[in-house]
C-alpha cells in the first residue's frame, strides 16, 4: 500500500509526528496498510463516492479509502496532534481529502458531503456506540448515508448482528436490523493495533434499507427497547412499567406475554409495541 500511494509506512508517520495513542480518546491505531485497504474494500465500490471517516488518527484507513477511489473523504478528527499527518495525505490527494478538527458528536457533516454518502471508520471505543445509534435513528428514512462500514470491539459487533434469543441480542441488534442489513465482514486480532487492545475487533457492514422493515417511530422504538433491555432479567411488564401506564395491556395487544423477557421478543413485535405506545 505504501508503494501504491508513495507515502511513508504508518509506523514511520507515527514516529515522525510523535503520535502516541491516547486512552482518553479511545485511540488504537491500525498500522497494517494492507488491512486498512481491505477494510476500505468492505465498504463496496467507492468510485465517485463521498465518504465520512470519524477518528482517522494517522490516516491508515483514510489512505485506503482514497486509494480505492473515493471521490472525497471527509475526516473528522478530535486530536490536533494528528492534523499534520492528515495534511500530508491531503497534499498527496489534492482536493479529495477534507479534514475537520472537532468532536464527531457535534460536527454537522451535511454541508460537506454529497448524499448518499458512505461512512467508514475505525471508531474510537468511547463514542462508537453513541455514533452508531445516532446514524440509525434519524427522524427521516432513508438516511443521508448509504452504508456504514465500522470497526468495533468484537462483542459490540456481535451485539449489532445478533438474532432474537442469542446471548448478544439487545438494543443495538434491534435498532440496526430494523432499518439496515447488518453483517460482520472482517475480524482483527489485538496485535493488529498499536497499542494492542485487550479484546478482538470486528468490522461490521450495515446497508441502509429503502424503508424500515416494520413501521415504528424511531424515538419511541428506541425508548421502548432501551427500557426493555435495561434490566434483562426482569419480565417486560416490570422493565417497561415506566413507558406507559397500561403497558401490560399493550404488551398483550402486541402479541407479547407480559411475563416474557426482552431477549425473547422479535424485532417485529417490538415495533408493534412501539406503535401502540405512540398511539395511546
Amino acid at each position: 500500500m505504501a508503494a501504491i500511494d508513495g507515502l511513508p509506512p504508518l509506523r514511520e508517520v507515527i514516529a515522525t509526528h510523535d503520535l502516541v495513542a491516547k486512552k482518553s480518546l479511545g485511540q488504537n491505531f491500525l498500522l497494517d496498510l494492507n488491512l486498512t485497504a481491505k477494510i476500505a474494500r468492505c465498504a463496496g465500490d467507492l468510485t465517485g463516492a463521498d465518504v465520512l471517516e470519524v477518528g482517522p488518527g494517522p490516516g491508515g484507513l483514510t489512505r485506503g479509502l482514497l486509494a480505492e477511489g473515493a471521490r472525497k473523504v471527509l475526516a473528522v478528527e478530535k486530536d490536533s496532534r494528528c492534523l499534520p499527518a492528515l495534511a500530508e495525505i491531503a497534499a498527496h490527494y489534492p482536493d479529495r481529502l477534507e479534514v475537520i478538527q472537532g468532536d464527531a458528536l457535534a460536527v454537522d457533516v451535511a454541508a460537506h458531503l454529497r448524499a448518499p454518502y458512505k461512512i467508514a471508520a475505525n471508531l474510537p471505543y468511547n463514542v462508537g456506540t453513541e455514533l452508531l445509534v445516532r446514524w440509525l435513528t434519524p427522524p427521516a428514512w432513508p438516511p443521508a448515508w448509504d452504508s456504514l462500514t465500522l470497526m468495533f470491539q468484537k462483542e459490540v459487533a456481535q451485539r449489532i448482528t445478533a438474532k432474537v434469543g442469542d446471548t448478544h441480542y439487545g438494543r443495538l441488534a434491534i435498532l440496526a436490523q430494523w432499518r439496515s442489513d447488518a453483517k460482520i465482514v472482517m475480524h482483527l486480532p489485538p496485535e493488529a493495533f498499536q497499542p494492542a487492545p485487550k479484546v478482538h475487533s470486528a468490522v461490521v457492514h450495515l446497508k441502509a434499507l429503502p424503508a424500515p422493515r416494520y413501521e415504528a417511530d424511531a424515538k419511541v422504538l428506541e425508548r421502548v427497547v432501551a427500557a426493555g433491555f435495561n434490566q434483562r432479567r426482569k419480565m417486560l411488564r416490570a422493565s417497561l412499567k415506566g413507558v406507559h401506564p397500561r403497558i401490560e395491556a399493550l404488551l398483550e395487544e402486541a402479541g407479547i406475554a407480559p411475563t416474557e423477557r426482552a431477549e425473547r421478543v422479535s424485532l417485529e413485535k417490538f415495533c408493534a409495541l412501539a406503535r401502540l405506545v405512540a398511539a395511546r
